[in-house]
């Protein structure tokens, strides 16, 4: 008998003048109702799997959203989200089109009460993604995936020590050394 397995995600942004932006994932899957009772780590593999795709999904449109200029004008005449941080990203590094902004070193400063470990670079997050695009049945949404899964955390989030092991196996991957489904169903406890 076959088992649907519904779940979803929905995040919302505050914006300036009590203003907000959001998004919402839903996803419908209809498993093999025997893997609730046969193989139940195969169910919560397939949950957390499913789960991260959406999250990511839900990340993703944010992004999109909020970088694309799609927010305009608060209706005072200020400039759009995406224009008003348009100085820095996530990782307080200099972005493209900023008027004044200078480019910082590779990496930043340990993040405030973190582990010590500086962030990724801009360079490591895209020299990772164009490993993801290389690796065939990986790309950039599977590459967040397997961060997700394997480290907790998106891509961005990355500290530079956490993305140069993601680089490491990612090298391995795409040399041959190592398996893309069995790393994946490694990364799945």
């Amino acid at each position: 008998m076959p088992l649907k397995l519904s779940l979803g995600r929905s995040e919302k942004r505050g914006l300036p003048n009590y203003s907000s932006i959001g998004a919402t994932c839903g996803v419908e899957l209809e498993l093999d109702g025997s893997l609730l009772k046969a193989d139940l780590a195969e169910f919560h593999r397939l949950v957390r799997v499913a789960y991260a795709a959406c999250r990511q999904a839900v990340q993703d449109e944010l992004n999109r959203r909020g970088s694309d200029g799609a927010l305009g004008s608060d209706g005072n005449g200020a400039a759009s989200l995406a224009a008003r941080t348009a100085a820095t990203n996530g990782n307080r590094r200099a972005v493209g089109g900023a008027k004044g902004a200078s480019p910082e070193p590779e990496q930043e400063s340990a993040p405030p009460g973190g582990t010590g470990a500086a962030r990724a670079s801009q360079r490591q997050c895209d020299y990772l993604n164009q490993l993801a695009r290389q690796i065939h049945g990986l790309g950039v949404r599977g590459l967040e995936s397997l961060s997700l899964v394997r480290l907790g955390k998106p891509v961005a989030a990355l500290t530079g020590p956490e993305a140069s092991g993601l680089i490491r196996l990612l090298r391995a991957i795409h040399a041959g050394q190592l398996d893309l489904e069995t790393t994946l169903q490694e990364a799945t406890p």
